[in-house]
């Protein structure tokens, strides 16, 4: 089963011909955690039976992120609610809620606050419902920790090992994050952040497959398709990979919902737009090496130049 979007809904992420590591966060137009797109029913249905086998590797919380946890709950309902009416729908009497998804033809009765009222936890409950993976983090003694998550999407690594680990020691692998500063700035800039005033970023990387759950615990599955590409099946096989990554203040517990949605976009797509082409065929050119290994392009990069080329070369002949 294929995850490729299309080009409607794809997250170009690209602005310039050259990228370099940064904080490329802007304010949000539309303050929204979440985006119902085509594949919803799909995506849920992946999710879902990730969260059923695996559950200690796509969820992880400590104890003292309930709290949190119902704060995020109440975040995600507000916001599918009020951007898709037509699908989503919540009834609340003092902390008696009924939500309802009319896509999955779902409703769930709970008191608010109360977490013996639901199967499972609060967030993983909501994550159920979203496409998005959910990420709270807990700021305290002036920095921000991983105190609970839903991550059935990573690319390449573990909310398992990460769990309860500070913002600069989750980043500590990123090359170079460290030495410029970029981890100093980008946690100030984390902090700063304020109650009804989200941001939102866009991360990208390149990937052999078309596969959502690349966790660092499957990498054995999907990391040995980057020695079989080839310039003849790069358009099918390699994928533009972009997160859509949304940061939102919590203010009762005066945390960070960070919400994260996962796109796909074949080499083969993407060459259906000339300019796109163009300019990712120059960064790709330009990168650094560093970006190139930490991003795991560097057995096929030569490869997706090589298409790249001829599609430039096509367009070139009409």
């Amino acid at each position: 089963m294929k995850w490729t979007g299309d080009l409607a809904h794809f997250p170009y992420p690209f602005k310039d011909s050259t990228y370099r590591y940064s904080n490329n966060s802007i304010p949000m137009k539309q303050p929204l955690s979440i985006e119902v797109t085509p594949s919803y029913k799909k995506e849920m249905l992946l999710k879902r039976k990730l969260l059923s086998d695996h559950p200690e590797r796509c969820y992880q919380s400590l104890l003292h992120s309930m709290t949190g946890q119902w704060e995020i709950v109440e975040l995600v309902i507000d916001h599918l609610v009020s951007k898709y009416p037509q699908d989503f729908s919540v009834k609340k009497e003092n902390n008696s809620w009924i939500f309802t998804n009319k896509i999955l033809d779902e409703k769930i009765e709970f008191i608010f606050g109360e977490k013996n009222s639901l199967p499972c936890e609060p967030l993983f409950f909501i994550s159920q419902h979203v496409q998005e993976d959910l990420i709270y983090m807990r700021q305290r003694d002036d920095n921000l920790y991983l105190d609970a998550g839903q991550l059935c999407f990573p690319a390449n690594w573990s909310l398992a090992f990460n769990i309860g680990m500070k913002f600069k020691s989750i980043h500590h692998p990123i090359p170079g994050f460290k030495e410029e500063g970029l981890d100093q700035r980008i946690l100030q800039f984390l902090m700063r952040l304020e109650a009804g005033t989200p941001w939102e970023r866009l991360n990208w990387s390149l990937m052999a497959g078309d596969r959502l759950d690349t966790s660092l615990e499957t990498f054995d599955q999907w990391g040995r398709l980057r020695k079989q590409v080839t310039s003849e099946n790069a358009g099918e096989l390699v994928h533009i990979r972009v997160e859509v990554q949304k940061l939102f203040r919590l203010p009762r517990t005066n945390s960070i919902l960070f919400s994260i949605h996962t796109h796909l976009l074949a080499l083969e797509q993407l060459a259906t737009n000339s300019e796109w082409v163009q300019q990712f065929y120059e960064i790709l050119s330009e990168l650094p090496a560093h970006i190139i290994e930490y991003k795991g392009i560097s057995n096929y990069k030569k490869a997706v130049l090589e298409y790249l080329e001829k599609q430039l070369q096509q367009v070139k002949t009409l």
